[in-house]
C-alpha cells in the first residue's frame, strides 16, 4: 500500500509539471461495486481519473463502442457475437444467448472536467442515444471530520451533500487528492471510494492501481443528441411505462411484453417509480 501511495503523489506531481500535455492520461483506475436497491441489482464500473478530469464506464461497453465504432470494427464485433452467443440447446435449436458476459448491457459513460466546471453524461433514454452536461457546482458537500471508515486500506473521511432529490454520504481519501468518484459524484479533496444514498443506492471501491491508460473521448459522439438531465429522466420513465404500446404502435398492433417473477410465475407490468429507481428523482418535482 505504500508503494501505491508514493507512485500516487509521484503522478500527481508529475502532472502538474508537464500541464496539459498530460491530461489525456489517466493517474489511476478504479473499480467500483455498483449496486441498487440493496443489492438486488449489481454492476461492475470503472473509473478512469487524473487531477483534472475523469472519466466512469463499464469496461464491456468501452470494448464495444471502441470497437464498433468503424465500419471493419463493427463487422468484426458481429463475428465475436455470433461465435460467442449464438448458441445450440439440446434438441438441437440455435438461439441467441445475450446474457453473456462479452455482451454490452449499460449505456452510461460519465465525463468530468475540472478546467470546464462541467461534467457530460452519455446514455440511452428511451432506446435513444443523447447526452447532457451539467454544471459541476451543482453538487456541494458538507465533511462530516469524525466519521471515518477505511476502503481498500485507506482513511476514508464522510461527507454529505443533498443532490437531485436524494442524500448522498461519500467517504473520500485525502491521501489521494483526485476530485472524482463514482458515478457522477464529485468535487471533494480526495478520491471518493465508497458512497451510498437512501433508497439502497451504493457504490464501493473494489480495486485501485496506478494506470498510464488514455482518457479517450466518446466513441461515436455525433450518435448522440443533446437533451436535458430532467427530459432525459421523464422520457426513460415514459418509455418504462409504455413499452408494449409503443411496440403495437410500431407493428400494426401485433406484439406483446410478458413478465414474470424469479419462479416464472407471469406477472403484471411492473409501473417504474422515481421515487424508488431513480437515483436523480427530482425530476419528478
Amino acid at each position: 500500500m505504500f508503494e501505491f501511495r508514493k507512485m500516487c503523489f509521484l503522478t500527481v506531481a508529475i502532472a502538474f509539471a508537464v500541464g496539459v500535455a498530460a491530461q489525456d492520461r489517466a493517474d489511476v483506475l478504479v473499480s467500483y461495486e455498483e449496486s441498487a436497491f440493496g443489492g438486488k441489482h449489481v454492476n461492475k464500473m470503472n473509473l478512469l481519473a487524473n487531477t483534472g478530469q475523469s472519466k466512469y464506464f463499464n469496461e464491456v461497453s468501452l470494448w464495444t463502442d471502441s470497437l464498433t465504432s468503424t465500419p471493419e470494427g463493427k463487422a468484426k464485433h458481429e463475428e465475436i457475437i455470433r461465435a460467442n452467443c449464438l448458441v445450440r440447446d439440446p434438441e438441437g435449436y440455435d438461439y441467441w444467448d445475450f446474457t453473456k458476459p462479452i455482451v454490452k448491457k449499460i449505456d452510461m459513460y460519465v465525463f468530468n472536467s475540472v478546467a470546464d466546471g462541467e461534467l457530460t453524461v452519455y446514455d440511452e433514454w428511451g432506446e435513444e442515444p443523447m447526452y447532457y452536461t451539467e454544471d459541476a457546482d451543482e453538487m456541494q458537500w458538507t465533511v462530516v471530520p469524525d466519521s471515518v471508515s477505511t476502503v481498500l486500506g485507506y482513511d476514508c473521511i464522510l461527507a454529505e451533500s443533498d443532490y437531485h432529490g436524494r442524500k448522498w454520504r461519500a467517504w473520500f481519501a485525502p491521501e489521494i487528492p483526485l476530485p472524482f468518484g463514482p458515478w457522477k459524484l464529485h468535487g471533494l479533496p480526495g478520491l471518493i471510494l465508497k458512497a451510498d444514498a437512501d433508497g439502497g443506492f451504493s457504490f464501493v471501491a473494489t480495486g485501485l492501481q496506478t494506470t498510464d491508460r488514455l482518457i479517450t473521448p466518446m466513441y461515436s459522439a455525433s450518435d448522440y443528441s443533446r437533451t436535458e438531465r430532467k427530459k432525459a429522466q421523464a422520457q426513460h420513465e415514459h418509455y418504462i411505462n409504455n413499452m408494449e404500446a409503443m411496440l403495437k404502435a410500431e407493428h400494426e398492433g401485433l406484439g406483446k411484453i410478458t413478465f414474470s417473477d424469479d419462479e416464472g410465475n407471469p406477472i403484471d407490468a411492473p409501473r417504474y417509480d422515481a421515487k424508488k429507481e431513480s437515483l436523480e428523482p427530482d425530476y419528478k418535482e
